[in-house]
């Protein structure tokens, strides 16, 4: 089984579900087309990871993943610097925003796709908040510039969903889907 993914998170993650594994991270444009609705987005994006690396090793079991926050219908992808993810946290306070997850699983006999959506609400951040936060450097590698098993956890005011998609990886999904398969 591979995980196409250099993330630590979902590494660990995956180590709860199965401990048969390596990594081998995925590189494709991560760019959203056109008119593509955020759901679209995710799960091509994590078909495309999973494709990328079954060309590699069509044998084996090939987990691609993606997560994307998701406010008002618009994408928050990672802050490409400190304002931007400034202006990401600012427009997620006090605001419930969406968490979007997506697994293609890809075995030598089908694909399985499953997308996880979870609302998250967010307490109202002050400045000093937001600045804090944006210091320790937890944010600059985070889709919608927050990472909610760190230090933005105290942000978090109320989760509808599983809370180990939005940080990387459905678990309970791909434990369900490998006792299916016997794997």
């Amino acid at each position: 089984m591979i995980l196409a993914s250099a993330s630590p998170r979902r590494k660990e993650l995956l180590s709860f579900v199965t401990s048969h594994f390596t990594i081998s991270p995925a590189d494709i444009d991560e760019t959203v087309s056109v008119d593509e609705s955020p759901k679209d987005y995710v799960s091509r994006m994590a078909r495309e990871k999973a494709k990328e690396i079954v060309k590699l090793y069509p044998n084996e079991t090939v987990i691609g993943c993606d997560t994307t926050v998701v406010l008002d219908n618009n994408i928050m992808g990672k802050p490409i610097d400190e304002k931007d993810a400034y202006n990401m946290l600012e427009k997620l306070s006090g605001t419930t925003h969406k968490v979007m997850t997506a697994v293609c699983v890809i075995t030598p006999e089908k694909i399985y796709e499953h997308i996880e959506v979870v609302d998250v609400l967010f307490y109202d951040l002050d400045e000093q908040d937001i600045t804090g936060y944006i210091k320790t450097g937890e944010p600059m590698d985070k889709a919608g510039a927050y990472g909610i098993q760190g230090k933005a956890s105290v942000f978090v005011k109320e989760i509808k969903g599983d809370y180990f998609s939005i940080v990387g990886l459905p678990v309970g999904y791909l434990n369900q889907l490998f006792k299916e398969l016997g794997r």
